[in-house]
């Protein structure tokens, strides 16, 4: 003898209208650029250009690095810029970011570095900076970094390719 209830088995009423749901994301036909020969025949490749150039031009300022001749029997290593397009709530292009970074993947722990050191903020110190800050009724400001660099000298020379797009000529 089967004892089946026939309850009907259906979601709660707080999940009715939720499988429904859809996110519009709007599609501009613009993606983000991902190599330098994609900005050379982008429709915004004059502000592509600007933005290269103030990104070295910051690490020029910051005695980031200095061009040499390629000693005898070293590698350098690759670099790649990296290109983002900052939208608004409408998805119009507010700022165009280009970053120059180094390809350090190829890189061998103890052979071409030592160790490695991320700061990062845990969201727990956040949240209590935050609570002091609303007890003591202090102001919270927000603040965008465009560029930071970390100081320090370091002991091993590290050897990178010219990025495309610069040209430089090499100190004698």
């Amino acid at each position: 003898m089967s004892r089946c209830s026939g309850r009907v088995v259906s979601q709660p009423n707080h999940y009715l209208g939720l499988t429904e749901t859809h996110v519009v994301i709007p599609n501009v036909g613009v993606e983000d650029l991902l190599s330098y020969t994609q900005t050379t025949g982008d429709v915004d490749k004059n502000q592509w250009v600007k933005v290269m150039d103030l990104e070295m031009e910051f690490m020029y300022f910051n005695s980031v690095w200095e061009l040499v001749d390629l000693p005898e029997g070293e590698k350098p290593l690759g670099c790649k810029w990296i290109y983002k397009r900052n939208r608004d709530s409408a998805w119009k292009v507010q700022t165009f970011k280009a970053r120059l970074v180094a390809k350090g993947y190829t890189q061998q722990e103890g052979v071409d570095y030592e160790e490695t050191f991320s700061p990062i903020a845990m969201l727990k110190s956040i949240r209590i900076l935050l609570s002091i800050a609303i007890f003591y009724d202090y102001e919270i400001w927000k603040m965008d970094v465009k560029i930071a660099f970390l100081n320090g000298n370091l002991e091993e020379s590290i050897f990178m390719s010219q990025p495309e797009g610069i040209i430089t000529q090499c100190k004698e």
